[in-house]
């Protein structure tokens, strides 16, 4: 059995400064899925929390804003605030609720998969997080 970890999803608040486009984020599906998937991750030794902190703002002009917007946090593995889009890459349907549940999946069980945060690095992984 894997040693016990802690995830924290933690939603940044969102600002849509685009008239011309809009997301349709259910946050209530997302609610119910995370406190789901919370359920099914005590089985596997690891404790799924959600934080909202809406101090931090994102400027929404597009779906990988909306992934920079939701950050993963793991101690145990060396994550301290990584952006959704970091851990996953590129969003093949666009699909939060999917996309997340990769994330999560990701950081519980293969953390080592995750490029770290490197200041210094040379090639960016097109998230838009702003590396």
């Amino acid at each position: 059995m894997m040693e016990h970890k802690e995830i924290t999803v933690v939603f940044y608040g969102r600002r849509f400064p685009r008239k011309d486009w809009q997301a349709n984020i259910d946050d209530e599906a997302v609610q119910a899925f995370l406190a789901q998937t919370a359920k099914e991750m005590t089985g596997f030794g690891v404790t799924l929390q959600h934080a909202v902190e809406e101090d931090v703002v994102i400027d929404i002009n597009g779906y990988g804003d909306i992934l920079n917007a939701i950050r993963l946090r793991s101690p145990k593995d060396g994550i301290g605030n990584l952006c959704l889009g970091h851990i996953i890459g590129s969003s093949p349907r666009r699909d939060l609720i999917e996309d997340i549940k990769r994330g999560i999946n990701r950081v519980a069980f293969a953390p080592e998969t995750i490029e770290p945060e490197d200041h210094n690095k040379k090639v960016c992984h097109n998230c838009g997080c702003g590396c």
